[in-house]
């Protein structure tokens, strides 16, 4: 594997559409960077733009780099993130993400 350094506030990123079905309102658009991939881990650069979209989630940590959002959990917390605060989410858990201005995150999921 080699080693290097990507400017992750500015990266370019790949759209990653959205299942339509996810879309709960407006026109949000995910992009991605993959950063690394095993087995066991995969850690990358994710953005949603301004929306709100539902997901299911898995085993992941996360740190804001820009932008804010609130993330409701179904029969769990609603979370407020912003810059550089990390999250904790479970495989499993029911979210809808309400992206206020454009949500940067890097991402750190379990395989």
């Amino acid at each position: 594997m080699p080693c290097y350094v990507v400017a992750a506030t500015t990266q370019n990123l790949t759209p990653d559409p959205l299942d339509p079905s996810q879309v709960v309102s407006g026109n949000p658009q995910v992009s991605t960077h993959e950063l690394l991939e095993t087995d066991a881990l995969s850690v990358g650069i994710w953005q949603h733009t301004a929306g709100v979209s539902s997901d299911v989630e898995v085993d992941e940590i996360f740190v804001v780099l820009a932008g804010r959002a609130t993330i409701e959990v179904a029969n769990g917390p609603t979370l407020e993130v912003g810059p550089g605060d990390v999250g904790v989410l479970e495989a499993g858990a029911e979210t809808i993400w309400t992206i206020h201005d454009d949500l940067r995150k890097i991402y750190i999921i379990r395989g």
